[in-house]
C-alpha cells in the first residue's frame, strides 16, 4: 500500500524531474531551503501573544498553512532524496522520547531529559 506521503515524495521527484532540478536538490540545498521556510513560519508567530497564537485570524492563519505546505515540501522532499524513511524515523524519534521523558517524572515539566544513547 502507498502512503500519503509516498505519494507526496513521488509527486515531488516528478515535478523536479520534468524541470530538471535534481541538480539543484542537494541535500545541503534542501536542508538550507527547509530552515528558510521554518523561518518564515516562525515569523508568522513572532509578534503575536500566546493566545493569538492559539487563535489566528483568518488571513494569518491562511499565511501559516502556506508556510506549513512549504516546510512539508522541502522535509519530504529532503527525506526522499535521503533515502529516508519519514514516517519510520518520526516514530523512532518518539519511541526515544517516550523512553527519555518519563510521563510520572516530566508531567506538566518543560525540563530537559538527558542526551538519548545513540
Amino acid at each position: 500500500m502507498t502512503s500519503e506521503l509516498e505519494c507526496l515524495a513521488a509527486r515531488l521527484r516528478e515535478f523536479a524531474r520534468v524541470r530538471d532540478w535534481e541538480q539543484f536538490h542537494t541535500p545541503k540545498n534542501l536542508a538550507m531551503a527547509l530552515a528558510g521556510e521554518v523561518g518564515e513560519l516562525v515569523a508568522e508567530f513572532q509578534w503575536l501573544t500566546a493566545e493569538e497564537s492559539a487563535r489566528p485570524d483568518p488571513e494569518t492563519l491562511a499565511r501559516i498553512r502556506k508556510e506549513l505546505g512549504d516546510v512539508t515540501l522541502y522535509l519530504v522532499r529532503l527525506a526522499d532524496v535521503l533515502g529516508v524513511d519519514l514516517m519510520a524515523a518520526a516514530h523512532a524519534k518518539l519511541e526515544d522520547n517516550d523512553r527519555r521523558y518519563d510521563a510520572e517524572r516530566y508531567r506538566g515539566s518543560a525540563k530537559k531529559a538527558p542526551p538519548s544513547e545513540k
